[in-house]
């Protein structure tokens, strides 16, 4: 970009593709690294941490980045794919920067950063931070507050240089809103301990829930740790009950307990039900809230609660039918229906002349080889689990299946998708 380049905002390259020259796509953007300089000097853009395709981080310098345009960034095509870094003179905009307190030099009122603003110096390949869009009064991008937003200079601010204590989270969230729980895990893992705590808090329950489900198990004990116990207790109902079991069974006995005492009575009880099963069984694995429908049920309520957004694709692939009660464990399991099934029947089909009653339910005590082989044998992706008794006492999805028998690093692990779409490991 040449001289009278236009100003871009770092908000607008929040997950931007990243291109070669060839126009293949080598990964998006995550990050910007800036330097700070001395005195009010603009701080220096020295580059973009980009996540890859194979989930590694790298950094791309600015010296290889030959248009910012269209809502992509295009490279020179070379790049080093060491992991990325960051060394204790660099800052991360989106880590660092966004929803710091910061004071106006003029008035020293404080004010909260929004957004900042970057270009390309004249006749050069340096890019600099130019503009600080800043919000005076309390609140960030999502909270609605009185305070004026307002464009300033870099020079017209102060206060970036210093530790931030309570920094907040709401423009960093609004960069990330559309990210998937998985990938929004994986930003939380790479920030700070101290900005992860401050994301995480920033969150809603539910999404907490759902991003804690993706992280691995020490980042989940150590942001779990930072809430409000209260809280934690609400976060932990959130989440799918076996893992939070699994996450509670990583605590201390004393705040396990003190958790549990916390949530409420029914789900207390998922929770312990739960945790009296080895980890590596049927019982262990299993969600305790699969769709359950009575023998008078019909299609039209059985797709009526597969429609049910919050349910994960697997455990949206069937229903269970059993007698009352319809709670886990309910009365006598009768067989399941498949969603495949459902849409092949009219509406007002009875879900009991649909059953499919062949195959034997895992019992909780089955290994998970033993789980891992029905899985495969016969082409399913959710499984009922029934005591000695007959009653159903959840379903094992196959997305836990797969999380206990990869390795237990396996979300650090890099994949890619080769040309025909291929998942690989390196």
């Amino acid at each position: 970009m040449a001289a009278g380049a236009p100003r871009i905002f770092v908000s607008h390259l929040s997950g931007v593709a990243v291109f070669d020259p060839t126009g293949d796509q080598v990964g998006r953007v995550r990050d910007l690294v800036v330097m700070l300089r001395v005195g009010r000097r603009s701080p220096r853009l020295l580059g973009l941490v980009v996540e890859l395709t194979t989930r590694r981080r790298v950094f791309l310098p600015m010296t290889r980045v030959t248009g910012i345009e269209s809502g992509q960034v295009i490279t020179t095509g070379v790049l080093n794919v060491r992991r990325f870094e960051q060394r204790p003179t660099e800052r991360l905009v989106f880590g660092d920067l966004l929803d710091r307190r910061v004071r106006l030099v003029e008035t020293d009122e404080e004010v909260t950063v929004l957004d900042l603003s970057v270009q390309q110096l004249p006749a050069r390949r340096d890019w600099e931070v130019d503009r600080v869009f800043v919000r005076r009064g309390k609140g960030g991008a999502f909270r609605r507050s009185k305070g004026e937003t307002t464009l300033v200079e870099w020079s017209a601010v102060t206060g970036f240089s210093l530790e931030e204590q309570a920094q907040g989270a709401e423009s960093l969230l609004a960069t990330f809103e559309q990210l998937r729980p998985a990938d929004l895990a994986n930003v939380l893992h790479h920030l700070s301990a101290k900005r992860r705590a401050e994301v995480a808090a920033a969150l809603d329950d539910d999404r907490l829930a759902d991003v804690l489900e993706e992280l691995p198990e020490d980042d989940q004990i150590e942001i779990l740790g930072k809430l409000q116990e209260e809280r934690a207790a609400d976060v932990l109902e959130a989440m799918d009950p076996d893992d939070a079991a699994d996450l509670l069974a990583e605590l201390p006995e004393e705040e396990k307990e003190r958790l549990l005492s916390l949530m409420q009575p029914a789900d207390a009880a998922d929770m312990r039900r739960l945790m009296a099963y080895e980890e590596k069984t049927a019982g262990g694995l299993m969600t305790t809230e699969p769709i359950v429908l009575r023998p008078d049920a019909t299609v039209a309520d059985a797709l009526a609660r597969i429609r049910n957004p919050d349910l994960s694709p697997s455990l949206a692939a069937q229903v269970y039918v059993c007698r009352p009660p319809d709670e886990t464990p309910t009365g006598k399991y009768l067989g399941t229906v498949h969603f495949q099934r459902l849409l092949r029947d009219p509406p007002y089909t009875l879900v009991s002349s649909l059953l499919d009653d062949d195959l034997q339910p895992l019992t909780p005590d089955a290994a998970l080889p033993v789980v891992a082989g029905f899985f495969a044998t016969y082409d399913m992706v959710a499984a009922p689990v029934v005591d000695e008794a007959g009653s159903l006492l959840g379903a094992v999805t196959v997305d836990d299946v797969l999380d206990h028998m990869l390795p237990d690093d396996w979300r650090e692990t890099e994949f890619h998708l080769d040309d025909e779409g291929g998942a690989h490991g390196t």
